[in-house]
Formats: structure tokens, C-alpha cells, sequence
């Protein structure tokens, strides 16, 4: 770099001028001063070969800023020399800032696990559930099992297998069902495919719902089922009750009765009821309803050998009753032992209870006559046959036709009489019929 000044210009005019050297050239070069002193005043930088050219100003502005830049340098390092506690502060600051971005971390850390602990108490619970609602499922199906054993249960509704049915579906399929299955409305008998794989938590809210919506299910299911069985327990009270009456209005000895119906069973160990240690409130009332329906049998095995029903088909229509009447042949007074049924010649004529028969012939003034033996007293007699069907020391059983309508013996036309006694003595048949009458009824 070369700086050249207007001194040095003037220093060479001044020795060619002392020197007289040239005198035209000093001319020339006094007429072309302004240009050089305007084109060579500034400083050059020159390297290899080549010059950067620049002005006063910006040279010195250049310099002036590098000058300051260093004083500042070292006026810094001067300051941070021997103001240790500025380092201290600026170490701690990095410190804390560490730390904090370590216990950000670590907090991070504990919401994760905080997440995932969750995300697997979620996933626990949800197995529970579904194993409570699997359980809950299998004692449906048993009480199911068990109500459409009872009689005159109606179906509880519901869909088998997997097929799934809306409410309205289930209900109207269930009035034709045979056999009842415990779940309905979107309950299936089999777990559903998606709970029978693993579950995933992004899932849960909807399998949640799913879940509470099979549980809501079960519920309607056990419901009805509950209800279904009041109502059987309810029925069958009231047939108890209604069966008792019968012998009561009768005066006959019910435990006579039941000693004397023959017992359906054939044999084998006596294991007496007994509930298990724990039965809930259904296995109770199931077991009560059970007994109540044993009860019944025992009832009706009883009730098989009382002479509550019809001789006859079709409406019922006396000719005469039981009691005091004219005699049709003497015109006197009279006592009439049986009721006269109006019916036609070789109508059917049928027993009105079990028993065995004890008298099938001609006798007196019952003509044709069939004599039935029930047991405990009771026996029935069937006058005015045209017909018997049946013989001396046959079985009978209710309904079976033991002969046909007619008039012989004392008659004066086509009709049956028919009589009931106790140990012998004739009792009003209507007493037995009205009996019969209020069972049916109930």
C-alpha cells in the first residue's frame, strides 16, 4: 500500500525547476496538476500484482472500528479477569437451567408411567368386567335352564348364538320360541369376537360402552326373569290354594287322599332338598317354587281319585237332582239318590275319576249300571246304560268311556243317572260338580 501526497508533487516541480530541465515539460506538467492531485490522492493496498484502491474516510473509519473492537476485547477480558463472582453467576445460571430441564424431564418421565399404570388398571378392570359379565351370563343360562323346566312358563326372550336381534325382534321371537335362552335385545350367548382378543386402550371408550351396554342387557334379562318367576310362584299358590279348597269344601281328609294316590315314581336313593351354602335370593325363591310344584302333584294325585268332573260332554243339563222328588212311577214322594243328565241314546259315558271298577251289570232299578271304587270311601254309580265297556276289577282312569246313555231299569226315557257316595251313603253330586266348577275356574 502507498500513500502520495500533494507535497510530493511539489517537491518534483520545484526540482525541475531548479535544475532549468525541460522547460516544456514543466509546462505540461503545471497544466495537468489538478488531474494528478485528484487522481492519486487516497491509499492503495496492493498483492500480489494487484491494487484495491480506497479513500481517506473509509481508511480511517476501518481503522477507528478494528482500534475500538480491541479495546473492547480487552476491556472484557479484563473485567471477566478479575470479577470472578460474573463467571460464578453465568456457571450457576447454566446450572439451573440443567436442572431444570432434567426435572422436566423427569417429570415427563412420572406422567408417562402415570399414563401407562393407568392405561393398565383401565385394562384390568375391563378384564373384570368382562369376566363378571361372563359369569353373569352363565347363571342366566342356568336360570333360564331352570324356568323353562317349571310349567306354564312363558319364554324370556332373547337370541341364541351370535345372531343378533333389535328389542322388538327379540320379543316378538320369543312368543314362539320352544326354549328360552338368558340374553336378549344386543346380549348374545357367546362372547363377542372383539372381547375375546386383546384389547387396546385407544378402543377402550368403545368397548366400555359395549361393555355397559351388555350389562344393561343382562339386566333387563334378569329382570324379566325375576318377575317371571313371581308370577309362577304366584300361580302356583294360588293353584295350591284352590286345590286345597277342594277338600275342604268336600270335608274329605287330604291326607287320606295323598296316602291313597299312587305314587309316580319307581325308586331310587332319598337325597333330601337342600340349598348350597350361599344361594342367592333366585336359587331361594327357585327352590320354593320347586316344592310349591311337588306340592301340587301331590294335589293332584290326590285330586285325581275325588269325582269333581262331568259324566257327560257338553253342557250340563239335569233332568232331576239329588233330594226328595214325585216318583215318576207312583206319584209319591220320593228320595232321589243321584242327578239325572240329559243326554242322548249311546252318548259316551265317562268316568269321573280314577279307580277300579267294582260292579259292571244289570242291577234293580238301575238297569245297566257301572259302579266305579276311588278309594277312601268314595265310588261313583252310572244307571240307565244302554252299553258298559268295561268289566268287574278294571282299572279305570278319568275320561275313559265306561259305557253308553240309555233307558233301562226304571227310566222313562234316555238319560244317565249318576251317583256319588261316601262310605256308602249317597251325597249331592252338584257339591262335587261346584267344586270342580271353582278349580277349573281358577
Amino acid at each position: 500500500m502507498s500513500y502520495r501526497s500533494s507535497q510530493y508533487v511539489e517537491s518534483s516541480q520545484h526540482r525541475a525547476h531548479d535544475h532549468n530541465r525541460h522547460p516544456s515539460r514543466h509546462a505540461a506538467s503545471v497544466a495537468s496538476l489538478p488531474r494528478k492531485i485528484e487522481t492519486q490522492r487516497g491509499y492503495t493496498l496492493a498483492h500480489a500484482g494487484r491494487q484495491v484502491r480506497f479513500g481517506p474516510v473509509v481508511f480511517w473509519i476501518v481503522v477507528g472500528t478494528v482500534t475500538l473492537l480491541g479495546i473492547w476485547s480487552a476491556a472484557t477480558a479484563t473485567y471477566f479477569a478479575f470479577r470472578d463472582d460474573v463467571l460464578t453467576r453465568l456457571i450457576a445460571r447454566q446450572a439451573d437451567m440443567q436442572y431444570a430441564y432434567e426435572d422436566r424431564i423427569a417429570e415427563l418421565r412420572a406422567r408417562v408411567d402415570r399414563t401407562t399404570s393407568r392405561q393398565l388398571l383401565d385394562q384390568e378392570q375391563f378384564d373384570r368386567k368382562l369376566e363378571d359379565i361372563a359369569r353373569r351370563q352363565a347363571v342366566l343360562e342356568s336360570r333360564a335352564a331352570a324356568l323353562s323346566a317349571l310349567p306354564d312358563v312363558s319364554t324370556t326372550g332373547s337370541i341364541k348364538g351370535t345372531s343378533r336381534k333389535t328389542e322388538k325382534d327379540a320379543d316378538a321371537g320369543s312368543s314362539g320360541s320352544a326354549k328360552p335362552t338368558p340374553i336378549n335385545d344386543t346380549a348374545t350367548v357367546d362372547t363377542p369376537s372383539e372381547f375375546r382378543k386383546p384389547v387396546r386402550f385407544e378402543k377402550a371408550t368403545g368397548q366400555v360402552n359395549k361393555l355397559m351396554r351388555l350389562e344393561s342387557s343382562l339386566d333387563r334379562v334378569e329382570n324379566r326373569q325375576v318377575a317371571e318367576l313371581n308370577a309362577v310362584e304366584n300361580r302356583m299358590e294360588t293353584r295350591v290354594r284352590r286345590l286345597r279348597g277342594v277338600f275342604s269344601d268336600l270335608g274329605l281328609s287330604m291326607a287320606k287322599m295323598e296316602s291313597a294316590a299312587p305314587r309316580s315314581g319307581t325308586g331310587g336313593p332319598y337325597v333330601p332338598v337342600r340349598l348350597r351354602p350361599g344361594a342367592d335370593p333366585f336359587e331361594r325363591q327357585l327352590t320354593r317354587v320347586n316344592l310349591t310344584r311337588a306340592q301340587i302333584d301331590r294335589l293332584n294325585g290326590a285330586l285325581a281319585l275325588v269325582p269333581y268332573r262331568k259324566p257327560v260332554v257338553g253342557e250340563i243339563e239335569f233332568t232331576s237332582g239329588f233330594g226328595v222328588r214325585v216318583d215318576p212311577f207312583v206319584g209319591r214322594p220320593a228320595m232321589h239318590t243321584g242327578l239325572d243328565f240329559r243326554a242322548a241314546m249311546g252318548d259316551p259315558v265317562r268316568a269321573t275319576a280314577n279307580g277300579k271298577v267294582v260292579s259292571a251289570g244289570w242291577s234293580g232299578g238301575y238297569g245297566r249300571m257301572v259302579e266305579i271304587d276311588h278309594g277312601n270311601g268314595l265310588s261313583t254309580r252310572y244307571g240307565h246304560l244302554s252299553a258298559i265297556n268295561v268289566s268287574v276289577g278294571q282299572s279305570i282312569k278319568i275320561g275313559q268311556v265306561v259305557g253308553e246313555v240309555g233307558s233301562t231299569g226304571r227310566s222313562t226315557g234316555p238319560h244317565l243317572h249318576y251317583e256319588t257316595r261316601i262310605d256308602g251313603e249317597a251325597v249331592d253330586p252338584q257339591k262335587f260338580l261346584r267344586a270342580g266348577l271353582r278349580l277349573n275356574e281358577g
